[in-house]
């Protein structure tokens, strides 16, 4: 014990959310609705992962509703670009096997661990990126991702253009 340190003192500050990577300016820390409270280490791990990882979907999700109006592989040249592809032959069965991949990679390979950073699955090109400024990047792309697919989403079903024909493409 510090001479002169109360116990309170020695006592190890509880975590808060507002101090983790991507509390940033403009807003800050945003939770306007207290989702994460202060000391809730482990609610905000969860809630951090499933951020990260509907970011990066969301991400994968914007750039192909463009790519999609362009790139055709073969095989799939008559299925339609857009929302339309999920239920049109063969592009349903690319969706399924898709889904299937990316939630066999999800239980097995993609898994959190309490001594990583959440999202953190390793650096397996040795880019040494992972770093404090590469995250706060992946966080608000990912946010500005998740809006961007929505919108290519809602846009579609309202009007039946995809996302290039929106832009009178």
């Amino acid at each position: 014990k510090k001479a002169g340190a109360s116990k309170q003192q020695l006592r190890a500050a509880p975590f808060d959310p507002a101090a983790q990577v991507g509390a940033m300016p403009p807003l800050g820390f945003f939770d306007p609705a207290g989702f994460c409270k202060k000391g809730d280490e482990k609610g905000f791990r969860n809630f951090r992962t499933a951020e990260i990882k509907h970011g990066r979907v969301a991400m994968m999700a914007a750039l192909g509703a463009v790519v999609q109006h362009f790139v055709k592989f073969p095989g799939f040249q008559d299925v339609p670009s857009g929302m339309g592809a999920v239920s049109a032959p063969p592009g349903s069965y690319g969706f399924i096997a898709l889904f299937a991949i990316t939630g066999a990679l999800e239980l097995g390979v993609w898994t959190e661990s309490d001594d990583k950073a959440p999202g953190d699955f390793g650096d397996p090109l040795g880019l040494n990126q992972y770093n404090e400024d590469t995250r706060n990047r992946e966080l608000n792309n990912g946010r500005f991702a998740m809006f961007s697919a929505l919108g290519v989403i809602a846009a579609e079903l309202f009007t039946g253009k995809d996302a290039v024909e929106q832009l009178g493409f």
